[in-house]
């Protein structure tokens, strides 16, 4: 049963990031620790007063231990869950019960990666998860995942539904066209629809302008009960609905390759938040692969089941569509350190505050995240909103 007490109960007040594509000769912690402090001065408050966090990392399973230490606080609530891209949205649930509970006062959710620089290659990294995270009925053929996964995720939803290439390319477009009105955003270049189809193939029907880049990056957003929310510096912005969902860990243990576990979360987001999809203004989808954007727009109700690819074409979800989506460049465009699911959250933030500047979407009331975790496996989507919504 939903406890609709808890919508509009807490409210994010202060995002911060760090490191953002390159943070040459900084580790993980340390460009974690620098969004850390910016998010808490963005909120008006100091790391003493934070009592509660969030944290998780591909690379150490007791993530959460070095992090309270090298940040010098003394939490009374901690959760390092970890449920991959999707973890910083997860986390919303356990800290609004923190803090609704008395157990904490202020939360801070924080993530790090340095893995574009990081002294690790990629290959090794990509055996260390293999032996971290062994998938019994992929790992011995070793494919090349994540890739392949989605792939085979884009290859049958175009075999069920007639879904082209060329409407998958407008997504990874569309990320472009954001990241074109985002300084921050490290790729910047003018990209069309044939450049998509023409680049590089990497896991059929995946081209590389398909795939998420590879970066650095650091975030982090402080969570306060809403009574504080208001008399601190920043525009609150208002968690109304959150939900986690997971039905699998490999892909191949999917019913239906074409359909995910946020069709669960975003329906009890949207229930206790008390909206639909028609009033959402806003959508920060984690967009790995081009294939995801597509599937989340499906499953979290925006179109009907196989009829994403119409939905995106001819620019809808571009500046100057019908539906603004990943308004910062997404993971295809902006940045992509790894777990991608806070920078989304930061975002649809920023957005709601009206700080984006010549990306701003006009009078954004609500916004919608939708964070992904390993293959198409955690989803967990949660709903924001301005005051004005409570």
């Amino acid at each position: 049963m939903i406890d609709k007490r808890l919508r509009g109960a807490t409210a994010i007040v202060g995002v911060g990031h760090a490191g953002f594509g390159f943070a040459t000769g900084y580790s993980e912690l340390e460009i974690l620790a620098q969004a850390s402090h910016r998010a808490v001065e963005d909120a008006g408050l100091t790391l003493q007063d934070i009592d509660g966090i969030c944290t998780a990392s591909v690379a150490a399973t007791m993530w959460a231990m070095p992090v309270i230490e090298h940040l010098g606080i003394r939490p009374t609530f901690i959760d390092s869950t970890m449920l991959g891209g999707s973890s910083f949205v997860a986390h919303l649930m356990p800290a609004i019960q923190a803090l609704e509970s008395g157990q904490c006062n202020a939360v801070l959710i924080c993530y790090g990666s340095t893995q574009r620089t990081s002294s690790l290659s990629r290959a090794e990294v990509g055996r260390v998860r293999r032996w971290l995270d062994p998938q019994p009925y992929e790992t011995p053929y070793n494919p090349l995942n994540p890739l392949s996964s989605y792939a085979l995720a884009a290859a049958r939803h175009m075999h069920q539904y007639g879904t082209t290439r060329e409407q998958l390319a407008e997504i990874p477009v569309a990320a472009r066209r954001w990241a074109q009105l985002n300084p921050e955003a490290l790729m910047r270049d003018p990209l069309t629809i044939d450049e998509v189809l023409s680049a590089r193939m990497v896991s059929d029907p995946l081209t590389i302008r398909d795939c998420c880049l590879v970066t650095d990056g650091a975030g982090a957003y402080v969570l306060v009960r809403a009574d504080r929310a208001r008399s601190l510096k920043q525009k609150p912005v208002y968690v109304l609905g959150n939900s986690t969902a997971c039905w699998n860990r490999q892909i191949s243990s999917m019913q239906d390759l074409t359909v995910t576990a946020a069709q669960q979360s975003g329906r009890i987001a949207f229930e206790m938040a008390g909206v639909k999809p028609s009033d959402i203004d806003v959508l920060e989808l984690y967009d790995a692969f081009s294939i995801n954007t597509l599937l989340f727009l499906e499953d979290l109700g925006f179109c009907k089941k196989g009829e994403g690819g119409a939905f995106v074409s001819g620019g809808a979800i571009a500046p100057g569509g019908r539906l603004p989506v990943n308004t910062n460049g997404g993971g295809l465009s902006c940045l992509h350190p790894g777990m991608y699911g806070i920078f989304i959250t930061i975002e649809a933030v920023r957005q709601l505050r009206g700080d984006c500047g010549e990306r701003q979407v006009p009078g954004a009331r609500l916004a919608l995240v939708n964070g992904n975790g390993g293959t198409l496996s955690s989803q967990s989507t949660a709903i924001l909103g301005t005051e004005d919504t409570l």
